[in-house]
């Protein structure tokens, strides 16, 4: 039975809103009690052990409780795009994308909506859907949480966006998400471990474990150098990461006029050349910048990535 009582004084996530989300009171993710989804498909965008032969099963949720300006997920995050299901309905399509073979059911930006999720799972789980599950989080998330959700959750697939308090500032207008993204990430490894199987190709799908994801911001390589030298030493060079191109400026860094342009070759080969010099050994890079047709958009909810639609046909 769905549990509505975390929502009555809201701390589901850092920011710690204390806002009665079931009385329709709005804490900084934006959202209410009811569960808004805004894209449920098979996305062929992720890395190679998530998407295996089939797609990653993608649950798209909207609202964020990190907020950064910059966002791909503007559409969600900001603008709020998405339509409002029971559960009964989620785990009905859910169940319905299961059919197709996909590889996981992952769960994109889904802290403020934990404990419709949990009960999703749970009827998910009666049904006899055992798809492995994937938490694609922002990072940003509070440590009790994680312990929570560890025992539900098979995947964690958290980012480690700043190391910087000053650029956490900037971006999300918290200077406390470098300490908590890294506490939150030592407790997932100490529960999970790293991701595994980690296989480049996609032949074997991922099953259990931590990847950690990096975005390389333009202007910022020396956030990123921190970033994984803090990786490097909390958890040495087998911690499997993903150092990521594929920024692309959103509507609102051009009314802030920052963060404007791509990410040049010399800034992302300096941070790849120090993943070489700190030794990882299971990592996914981005020579170039992504593709483009795997930039959502959420006005078209049946499938927002352009990308996806040509790996289905």
């Amino acid at each position: 039975m769905l549990d509505l009582e975390p929502y009555r004084h809201c701390e589901l996530c850092p920011r710690r809103c204390g806002v009665d989300r079931v009385a329709g009171q709005h804490g900084f993710c934006g959202e209410g009690a009811e569960l808004r989804i805004a894209s449920i498909g098979a996305h062929f965008g992720e890395e190679p052990p998530f998407v295996g032969q089939s797609g990653s099963g993608t649950v798209f949720l909207t609202g964020c409780s990190c907020g950064c300006f910059f966002c791909q997920n503007y559409q969600l995050s900001a603008e709020h795009m998405g339509e409002t299901l029971s559960v009964a309905e989620a785990v009905q399509r859910i169940r319905l994308l299961a059919d197709t073979g996909i590889s996981n059911l992952n769960l994109v930006t889904p802290d403020h909506f934990w404990p419709h999720l949990r009960e999703i799972l749970r009827q998910l789980r009666d049904a006899g859907c055992d798809l492995p599950v994937i938490w694609n989080s922002s990072g940003y998330s509070r440590v009790e949480m994680l312990r929570e959700q560890a025992k539900e959750i098979d995947i964690f697939l958290p980012d480690f966006k700043y190391a910087l308090p000053e650029l956490a500032r900037l971006c999300m207008g918290r200077e406390d998400y470098p300490a908590v993204a890294r506490e939150g990430i030592r407790e997932l490894v100490d529960c999970k471990g790293f991701l595994r199987p980690f296989d480049e190709t996609g032949e074997l799908a991922a099953s259990r474990g931590v990847l950690v994801r990096h975005l390389v911001l333009p202007g910022e390589v020396e956030n990123s150098l921190a970033v994984l030298d803090q990786l490097y030493e909390d958890h040495g060079p087998m911690l499997p990461i993903s150092v990521m191109r594929q920024f692309r400026p959103m509507p609102e860094c051009l009314q802030r006029n920052r963060f404007t342009r791509l990410v040049t070759d010399e800034e992302y080969n300096r941070v790849v050349n120090h993943v070489r010099e700190l030794g990882f050994t299971r990592v996914f890079i981005q020579p170039d910048c992504g593709d483009e047709n795997f930039v959502p958009d959420f006005r078209h909810a049946g499938e927002p990535f352009k990308g996806n639609a040509k790996r289905k046909v």
